[in-house]
């Protein structure tokens, strides 16, 4: 993608956050962004950096994770294509709480936070939609805790493979391309790499999935979302 091309007003009005904006709304807002590549294991910003701007992934993967103090790696959360990340930390004084990393080679949109300041003082409802986004991504962090303290790690497996599933093959049937490595996945949902490797093993001897690299198959969803219990 040449990036001198690149229309970042056309971009915006295509996001849920900015679909409602103005012509001259957008191309005020997109004046005060920037448009970065990232490469594969670069690092966006780290926990305790300033924040000073919120990002929007155009394309690649970005991931959001905490380091131990024994350098163990816990990743967050996994942003894709046409989602954003850091939003409330913009509204803040302190510091980044997490690190930002690409997980593949990424390409981001900045939004500064004067941007932000200078959009709401002249359109109140960006705000509003703002805070639905944000309360959206809390909602997520709410619903992993509870599935983290109440569900299996088979349970955590079969919901990820159900949530990502797209529309390709027969009645019942999907496939899902895991956009990272296994063993970031396995981080996402608090389970070792090993133990993910397992529970797809069990899964492709029960004839619920075919497994090709990084590519899944799922034969029945429904028997799927039944597993164990059928």
């Amino acid at each position: 993608m040449d990036l001198r091309q690149f229309d970042t007003a056309r971009y915006l009005s295509v996001l849920p956050l900015f679909n409602a904006l103005q012509p001259v709304e957008l191309q005020r807002l997109a004046e005060g962004c920037v448009l970065q590549r990232y490469a594969r294991g670069e690092a966006i910003y780290r926990t305790g950096e300033p924040c000073e701007a919120f990002h929007v992934v155009v394309t690649g993967q970005v991931k959001l994770h905490a380091i131990s103090p024994a350098g163990q790696e816990k990743v967050i959360e996994l942003v894709g294509p046409g989602n954003s990340f850091g939003e409330a930390l913009v509204f803040t004084d302190k510091p980044c709480v997490v690190n930002a990393s690409a997980v593949t080679d990424s390409l981001l949109l900045g939004v500064r936070k004067e941007t932000v300041f200078g959009e709401i003082s002249r359109e109140p409802s960006f705000a509003l939609r703002m805070l639905a986004g944000m309360s959206r991504r809390l909602h997520g962090l709410i619903h992993d805790v509870e599935s983290y303290a109440l569900h299996s790690g088979l349970q955590r497996v079969i919901g990820y493979l159900l949530r990502e599933q797209s529309g390709e093959g027969g009645e019942g049937s999907c496939t899902v391309s895991l956009p990272v490595s296994k063993a970031t996945i396995a981080s996402r949902l608090s389970i070792t790499p090993e133990y993910f490797s397992r529970v797809l093993g069990e899964l492709e001897s029960a004839g619920l999935i075919e497994v090709d690299k990084r590519d899944i198959r799922i034969l029945d969803t429904q028997r799927l979302a039944r597993y164990p219990m059928q």
